[in-house]
């Protein structure tokens, strides 16, 4: 497994309730993803850094995704460049099923 953390920084704030609008908007199509297990759309404390996490299968799904279309449409969606980390999962704890 693959883990992804995509961070988008701005100098001021982001807004909490238009970034839950995108959440909501972007969900659909990752629902049901090939080889994506999880994402999640995140704010930090500050407001100042909207972050999205993924775990992916493996690394060729997860780099395949992160396309500079892709790069470009969320440049444009969040209003600043991501900055995209590759982690390699090393254990993974999924609770959801409990």
């Amino acid at each position: 497994m693959i883990g992804v953390l995509v961070t988008f920084t701005q100098t001021g704030k982001f807004d909490r309730s238009a970034l839950e609008k995108i959440a909501a908007e972007l969900r659909g199509p990752f629902e049901g993803m090939a080889g994506l297990r999880f994402k999640s759309f995140m704010l930090d404390e500050d407001g100042a850094r909207a972050r999205n996490f993924y775990v992916w299968d493996d690394e060729e799904k997860a780099r395949a995704f992160f396309t500079e279309e892709i790069v470009d449409k969320v440049t444009g969606i969040y209003g600043a460049p991501p900055h995209i980390e590759y982690l390699d999962v090393v254990g993974f704890v999924d609770n959801s099923g409990t």
